[in-house]
């Protein structure tokens, strides 16, 4: 079974944004506040919404399923306060469960986590439990920088997260660290934010004795890790400066995604990064959505490019493609066992 493990909700209908964009009304004029108009979408919106763009382009390129959530760059955790958050990610999570329930077939739910800056991450707690347990969510996507672009809140591996690292090794749900959009102008959101973030929380993870401290708790580190791969010496080198254990060690809680999209990249990665800890993964539809003119195909086609790799055992392309995703995502395991696909 082919398992994409980043998929968003990118198209979601046009009443999710009208909701953001009443939100947000309603902070310039707090007295004004009305009641919450909700998101009134059909079904039918829905089936539109996806039938063709992401389920065509799955179909299309032989994925099987997808792992789905909010759109990461809409999460924008620093707009208005933790009771704002909470509406948005509750009405976001929603909407992926709607998704997930009309096509159970070919989308899994990640929730979007109801995180807000300054604020604890104990917060999340309840969003996480209920999508969880009563959605049927695999896993989640956290934010390591609530301000979208300052970073002013505590680094991952601070004792600020263990509330939130205590309930998902409870649950037994692992955490894609994503970022949001970018307010600060010198960093381009897709571009810089995105890698920014994901260099940032590998370099934090070896810096700390998290995974001590929680042994179980599993990040997926999107985007081919960020700059992680290309300059592995590098950590590897100040892992020793520092008098760090070895990267070898994080192996058994960090996981990477082949959000690659070009050849060589892809190459890189699974040359450097043990194959178990490697998950395939395109983004559909996602930043980079236009046609390469050097190869005539789609960027986000990953699976292409893994395709192209010929020198990968059968076995080593069968984790990478889904066999790892099952290992990670547990509660994905459970639910395709009981639809009797595995």
């Amino acid at each position: 079974m082919i398992i994409d493990c980043h998929g968003h909700y990118t198209t979601a209908p046009r009443a999710l944004g009208e909701f953001r964009a009443w939100q947000q009304e309603m902070l310039k004029d707090p007295e004004g506040a009305g009641k919450d108009p909700g998101v009134v979408v059909s079904d039918d919106e829905i089936r539109e919404s996806l039938e063709g763009n992401q389920l065509r382009i799955q179909q299309e390129r032989g994925v099987d399923l997808t792992l789905f959530s909010p759109r990461a760059g809409g999460m924008a955790h620093h707009v208005g306060d933790a009771s704002t958050s909470e509406a948005w990610t509750r009405h976001c999570n929603d909407l992926i469960h709607r998704a997930v329930e009309l096509y159970p077939d070919r989308l899994a739910g990640v929730c979007q986590l109801p995180q807000s800056p300054g604020v604890s991450p104990a917060n999340c707690i309840p969003e996480l439990v209920r999508c969880v347990e009563e959605l049927g969510f695999v896993g989640c996507n956290i934010n390591p920088d609530p301000t979208d672009g300052y970073w002013t809140d505590p680094p991952l591996t601070h004792r600020h997260w263990y509330p939130l690292f205590e309930k998902m090794v409870e649950l037994d749900v692992p955490a894609m660290v994503h970022t949001s959009c970018s307010c600060n102008p010198n960093f381009h959101f897709t571009g810089a934010h995105y890698l920014n973030g994901d260099t940032t929380a590998f370099m934090q993870f070896i810096e700390s004795d998290l995974f001590r401290d929680f042994p179980s708790l599993k990040f997926i580190i999107p985007h081919g890790g960020g700059a992680v791969p290309y300059h592995w010496g590098r950590y590897r080198g100040l892992a020793q400066n520092m008098g760090r254990p070895s990267l070898e060690t994080l192996m058994r809680n960090v996981f990477f995604d082949t959000c690659v999209y070009h050849q060589p990249g892809i190459e890189l990665l699974l040359n450097v990064v043990p194959p178990e800890n490697i998950l395939f993964a395109s983004e559909i539809i996602g930043a980079v959505k236009g046609v390469d003119p050097q190869t005539g195909f789609h960027y986000d086609d990953t699976k292409r490019y893994i395709d192209a790799v010929d020198w990968l055992s059968p076995d080593v392309r069968g984790q990478v493609m889904g066999g790892n995703a099952l290992r990670v995502f547990s509660r994905l395991r459970a639910r395709l066992e009981s639809q009797g696909r595995i």
